[in-house]
């Protein structure tokens, strides 16, 4: 005879072991579900008709018009992977740097900086940037680890930096505004390119060899010819962010709208640089397709799972787990951020927040934190899932597209120190709150001192997006027994 008590945790053990065997995210969630649904229902843990709400929730999924805002973002992005706007950046950027020590590495900083503003996808940045930057790196005499680290972690500001899929599902998982998420990411995306230019900037000082300047041969002269070509490339892709980050901070439109008109921005730009083909089109929209399937049969199996979890008391089992840690907010917030930290390892971003965002967001709003510094803080957190060795994705996006003369080892051992930074910004936004706060137009308390007293689970109906039957079928079973 199972015990009540330990349903919960067999249910969550069960789910890790379906995901270290290597089963898709999206089936383990749901079949995990069923199946601890089946035996809760054989035991009296609750009811038949509690499972009631599932209709109604996956056609909340179906019908949330937050989430259509991720396929415009994609298409997006893999169109602009294709229209020759990275190459314009990045060139013209890094021939201006091109005399400084380090110059090459800092153009790709700022080049995966505007890129993450526009495309919001690791993979267009990282290919883009590693097909472009890395030959002209290794040609120059840049240490391999350095020029692969860079690059990789670059194209990771992505997950950062507004129009970030990432804070889209971080907001809707939240019940939060998109708008307040991407306002609140904009001091530490700025804070983290800062401190990866600081690195590169030790590394020039501490380490010249490892970052030396461009040779003169392959310099052009800096003249008007150069400085039309940096403008061809920025202006286009100013206008774009503007058109897609503007429109959304200033309250103008949605993020669905905010993705369609940078769409559009995105087919004009490939269309006057000539790239606007039948292939290229073909293939942003399979990528698109493909992502989107994966997020919406994901959220469908975290909502299966979800409501199972919920109907075996495991909400309150996590949150007797968590907000019960020794050092109130501090402690559980280093100790959620450790425990994210380590499933980057295994899982990707949005299993992250499909799966583990419901169970740790009632206990965040019990504890007094508010959600949007919250969010931004495990979005930082979470863009060391595409650099951890030797899973992260932008690794594998790197070593697909590098030379075979680049060993993966250098490609492993140069993200480390990337890791390290993406680590330290953790530590600056749990520490100076206001790095999040201070970009949104009421500035809020991220941590107060004192407890808040709401139903955990609050946050988590009213972010369904339709009437939730279950709550009320629970209540009503629990005070029947």
């Amino acid at each position: 005879m199972i015990h009540h008590d330990i349903m919960a945790p067999l249910m969550f053990g069960g789910l890790i072991v379906f995901l270290l065997i290597g089963y898709p995210a999206a089936f383990s969630l749901g079949a995990v579900g069923l199946f601890f649904s089946v035996i809760g229902i054989e035991l009296g843990f609750f009811q038949p008709s509690f499972l009631q709400a599932l209709p109604d929730r996956v056609f909340g999924i179906l019908s949330n018009d937050l989430l259509l805002s991720i396929p415009f973002f994609t298409f997006m992005g893999a169109i602009l992977e294709k229209c020759g706007l990275a190459e314009d950046l990045l060139e013209g950027i890094g021939q201006l740097f091109g005399p400084v020590r380090g110059g090459l590495a800092y153009a790709v900083i700022i080049v995966g900086a505007v890129l993450g503003a526009i495309t919001g996808t690791v993979a267009a940045s990282v290919i883009a940037m590693g097909l472009i930057s890395l030959p002209i790196m290794l040609r120059s005499g840049y240490n391999p680890r350095v020029a692969t680290g860079v690059i990789a972690a670059s194209g990771t500001i992505t997950q950062l930096i507004p129009p970030s899929l990432v804070l889209i599902i971080l907001a809707d998982q939240l019940g939060k505004s998109v708008g307040d998420m991407y306002a609140g990411a904009i001091g530490p995306s700025i804070i983290q390119v800062l401190l990866f230019c600081l690195f590169i900037f030790f590394l020039s000082i501490f380490r010249p060899q490892d970052v030396p300047a461009l040779p003169k041969e392959l310099r052009p002269p800096i003249n008007w010819l150069l400085i039309k070509r940096i403008l061809w490339g920025v202006i286009p892709s100013l206008s774009l962010i503007f058109l897609v980050l503007g429109t959304i901070l200033m309250g103008l439109a949605t993020p669905t709208e905010g993705g369609a008109m940078g769409t559009v921005g995105a087919l004009f730009l490939a269309a006057i640089n000539q790239r606007l083909q039948k292939d290229l089109l073909w293939q942003a929209m399979t990528s698109t397709m493909r992502i989107n399937a994966m997020v919406i049969f994901i959220l469908i199996g975290s909502t299966v799972f979800g409501l199972a979890f919920r109907g075996v008391d495991g909400d309150l089992w996590i949150e007797e787990l968590l907000s019960t840690l020794p050092g109130g907010q501090v402690g559980f917030l280093i100790a959620v951020n450790l425990f994210v930290f380590f499933l980057a390892f295994f899982l990707d971003y949005f299993e992250i927040a499909f799966i583990i965002i419901p169970l740790l967001a009632p206990v965040a709003t019990k504890l007094g934190i508010d959600l949007v510094w919250f969010g931004v803080l495990l979005g930082a957190n979470m863009q060391t899932s595409f650099m951890h060795p030797p899973f992260g994705f932008a690794l594998f996006y790197l070593r697909g597209v590098a030379d075979s003369s680049v060993k993966s080892s250098d490609i492993y051992w140069g993200a480390l120190p990337w890791v390290g930074l993406q680590l330290i910004l953790v530590a600056i936004i749990i520490f100076f709150p206001q790095t999040v706060t201070y970009f949104i137009d009421q500035p809020m308390q991220a941590m107060s001192n004192s407890l808040i007293s709401v139903d955990p689970l609050k946050d988590v109906i009213e972010n369904e997006n339709t009437i939730d039957s279950s709550a009320e079928i629970m209540r009503q079973f629990k005070e029947n027994k």
